[in-house]
Formats: C-alpha cells, structure tokens, sequence
C-alpha cells in the first residue's frame, strides 16, 4: 500500500525514498523544498510540493493517493536557529506535525513513523541513554520534537493510530550508491562542513567549545551512518504492519566520537590538512550523548551495516566531490 514520505526530497528524506523504492514499495514525496532538491529523487516517484500545515491540501493527497502509512521527516533541524526563532520551530515541527496527526487520524492512515531525535535527553547524566531516561530538552528544536512525540502518543492511544518514533542520534554519510547526500547549502553536520573544509568548499572549520567535560574537551557524539537510518525505518514499518505495538527507539550505534576525533578521521580519509578554528560553545549543545539502541535490535531486529566512523566520512567525501561536480 502507498506510503507517504514527508521531507522526502530532503537529506534523510531521499534516502528513505530511495530505500522504499529499491524495496518495490509505492510511495509518494511531499516536500516544501525549502532545504530539498527534486533531482534527489527517484524517477517516477510522485512529488506534491506543498506543506505539512496545509490540512485540505494534505487530505486530498492522503484520499488520491490512498496513503496507508506515513513516515514524517520534514521539519527545521538546526539548534543554535531554534535558540534564535523557537518560535519558527514551534510553528514548523509542531503545530504542523499535529495538523498531519490529525489529518492521518481524519483519513484513515494506519502507520505513522516519526522523525525525532537525541536532543530530547538534553544532557543526560548517565550513558548511553536509554528510551526511558529522563527527558530534558536543552533547546526550542528538542522541545518541539519532544511535543510532537507527545501528542502523537496521546492521539493514537485515544484513535488507534499505530506508530514508531525514532529518536536519531547524529545522522551522517551519504547513499553508497551515491544516488544522494547532504546537499543543502550552508548546512552545520559536523561531518558535512568538515569534508567541504577538506575540499576547499569552506576556509576553515569552527569547533564550539573546547572545555566540554570529555576526553578531549570538545562534544561528543553517536554518529550514525544516514542508510542504516534508513533501515531502522523499513524495519519499523514492517513491524507495525505486522502487528507490532507502538514503541519508541533510539538509532545510534552505542559509541561515541568527539568533535575532534571527527576532524583527525576526515583529514585522514581525504588525505587534506584544513585550517581549524577553536571557539566558545553555542547555547542548546549538550556535552556528549550517545545511544542505547537495544530495543530497536530487538523489537524491530535492526543490524546496522555502516557502524565504522571511516566508512560514513568516505561516503560523505564521495558525495561532497559529486555535488562539487554537479554544481559547476
């Protein structure tokens, strides 16, 4: 049955697309565009371009297309905007995530899976967090991901709407087929500004914070390769459609690498020393978190096949010089 993949000519979005077509699902984009690109996108897959706000417009595509599941990514990502226009985040991630809960639950979808994160845990005092740690947001884009888990539980407990949240840790690498990337101008992952750093695409690369309590005293975090995040959701989907209760997992690999471990790993994989820029930390960024992924292993039986910090930065490389190539 159709699935419609909101976000979908985005960054994670596209992979998605391209993971449910490669497994001859039916699925159908709905993107703003704001941060997508069409050409990131299967052939043949339908793009409405259009917002998840839009209630009418939403339900006419739910009822035309027949949509039976729903995977949720698109919303704004970045921390320090959040801190600057929260309430932007607000509008974006939640008031417009309770709209496309409402429409589902209105049209009769049965899946929902949601697009949420580790910023939900803060600063956690013990690792690695687990789903039932305390939540402790340290920023507007935490707080708005976190709302919409809350009502994406409260309305499906009271309209039966079966759902996975996924809580991502932090998402890098690129398709290995090279198919898509991160190819959003000016974007903050870590991973990403450092190999434009390597390929002359940026001068220099800021770290944020360099007395963090951590080895090395820059952040540290569970980077976790974009198609095993992908996978995590058709894992999820299966399971929901066979029957499984809604649950909320973690997608991260358990391990953690500092900011600094990050650089060292990009500039030897590109074989390019760049210029590094020491500085104060930005409000909203938590010390170190990394994942407990347990459940997702056992609920839902996900193997991730990318867990080596080399082999994201090679294919987040590989990616950077094809996007350099394609934008001459």
């Amino acid at each position: 049955m159709p699935i419609l993949v909101t976000g979908g000519a985005g960054y994670i979005g596209s992979h998605m697309v391209h993971a449910l077509a490669d497994a001859g699902e039916s699925v159908v984009v709905l993107d703003n565009l704001s941060t997508g690109f069409p050409w990131a996108l299967p052939a043949g897959v339908p793009l409405v371009i259009g917002d998840t706000g839009d209630q009418a417009g939403v339900a006419a595509l739910l009822a035309t297309h027949k949509i039976e599941s729903i995977i949720h990514f698109a919303a704004s990502i970045v921390v320090p905007d959040s801190v600057a226009d929260p309430l932007g985040y607000y509008r974006n991630n939640t008031a417009n995530s309770r709209t496309l809960i409402e429409t589902a639950i209105g049209s009769g979808v049965k899946h929902f899976i949601f697009s949420s994160t580790a910023a939900v845990y803060g600063n956690p005092a013990k690792m690695p967090v687990a789903e039932d740690d305390p939540l402790a947001p340290m920023s507007p884009y935490g707080s708005s991901k976190l709302m919409t888990e809350i009502m994406l539980r409260d309305a499906a407990a009271a309209h039966g709407l079966g759902h996975v949240v996924l809580r991502y840790f932090n998402v890098a690498g690129a398709d290995p087929q090279q198919r898509t990337g991160q190819s959003t101008k000016g974007a903050t992952h870590l991973i990403k500004v450092a190999v434009e750093a390597a390929l002359g695409k940026r001068d220099r690369l800021d770290v944020f914070g360099t007395d963090y309590p951590t080895p090395d005293g820059t952040c540290v975090r569970d980077y976790i390769h974009v198609s095993d995040l992908t996978q995590a959701h058709l894992d999820a989907l299966r399971y929901l459609r066979g029957g499984g209760a809604s649950a909320t997992m973690n997608c991260g690999y358990g391990r953690g690498f500092s900011v600094l471990d990050v650089i060292d790993t990009v500039k030897r994989v590109s074989g390019t020393d760049f210029q590094v820029d020491l500085g104060p930390p930005r409000p909203g960024d938590p010390a170190q978190i990394v994942a407990s992924s347990d459940r997702a292993r056992a609920l839902i039986g996900w193997k991730p096949q990318h867990d080596d910090l080399s082999t994201i930065v090679t294919h987040a490389l590989g990616w950077e010089r094809k996007l350099m190539l394609r934008n001459r």
